[in-house]
């Protein structure tokens, strides 16, 4: 892909990022990142016992009202920039910490210099399973520039109203956009594969992490439960027990969304149960439930350059 005139994602906004102009995402050709450490707040399956290893890129080319990490997502967090090279290094510092996974955090915008440190990586003994962890508002000619490099896609599908996803994340075409990627996702790695975590277990469902795979994200909203309905509707449809999905009820107004009553609230738990209830009464059998008080700001990690 070429970044002088860059259409990497479907914001298309043909600008030279070779000589520092910026896109929609908020970034040049630079890397940047704020952190690079083990978390352990990814689904079961992917954080595993140790912790997968999250790579959190700064910019992002969908900049949700809502997000969770909106400083990163808006380049308001402390950041550095780093090299193709020195990606390629952190990639294996968190392998040699016993990451279980090397886990690429909003990673859209820098995919031809992420392909090039993985290439650099696996060549220096890189073994870990890539995940690719994204907003789901990909183009699938670029995510093809991933194939076979890839191993775990764990995209987002948030909205299926275009109004929705107009007004908290200007982005009309969201759903077609999204749903196409996923398929080109779902080409890549195919039905699900995992491997036993814990060699002296007997009981791999408990004690798994995936080697392979798609699981796709729902957050939550408030008052958009038809919505929900709809993409649990339309995954489930699509790709039966195929793929995962994980169905957060994580949902956390953060300062920037406190003067829009219309998500300044978090997701009540007969809004979450009946969510759940409906889940169920699809067939979805592959699915991550969270369970508790879940909806909490001890969710967003310190961005303080960690790792990087």
């Amino acid at each position: 892909m070429n970044l002088t005139d860059c259409v990497l994602c479907p914001r298309e906004c043909h600008v030279n990022r070779t000589i520092g102009r910026i896109g929609y995402c908020g970034q040049s050709d630079k890397i940047v990142a704020a952190r690079a450490a083990l978390h352990m707040w990814e689904e079961p399956c992917i954080s595993g016992a140790n912790g997968s290893g999250a790579v959190f890129f700064a910019g992002c080319n969908m900049r949700c009202i809502f997000c969770q990490n909106y400083d990163i997502a808006h380049n308001n967090a402390p950041c550095k920039t780093i090299s193709i090279s020195r990606l390629s290094e952190i990639f294996l510092e968190l392998q040699a910490k016993g990451a279980h996974n090397i886990n690429l955090v909003t990673p859209t915008h820098y995919i031809p210099q992420i392909v090039d440190a993985l290439h650099l990586a696996k060549d220096n003994g890189l073994t870990l399973p890539i995940v690719y962890n994204t907003s789901g508002y990909e183009k699938v000619e670029t995510l093809k520039l991933l194939d076979g490099l890839v191993d775990i896609y764990l995209p987002d599908l948030k909205y299926y109203s275009s109004d929705i996803s107009t007004r908290y994340s200007n982005a009309p075409d969201y759903f077609k956009i999204a749903t196409a990627a996923i398929a080109e996702m779902f080409r890549q790695v195919g039905t699900p594969v995992f491997v036993a975590n814990d060699i002296h277990s007997q009981d791999i469902s408990e004690t798994s992490l995936m080697k392979k795979g798609v699981i796709v994200r729902h957050l939550l909203l408030p008052d958009c439960a038809e919505d929900s309905c709809y993409i649990l509707r339309y995954l489930y449809e699509t790709y039966g027990n195929d793929i995962y999905i994980s169905i957060m009820n994580q949902y956390t107004p953060l300062p920037q969304v406190t003067s829009l009553a219309s998500l300044n609230r978090k997701i009540t738990e007969d809004e979450y149960d009946a969510i759940i209830d409906y889940a169920i009464s699809l067939g979805i059998e592959n699915a991550f439930i969270q369970e508790g008080e879940t909806a909490s700001e001890s969710f967003i990690p310190s961005f303080d350059c960690e790792g990087i």
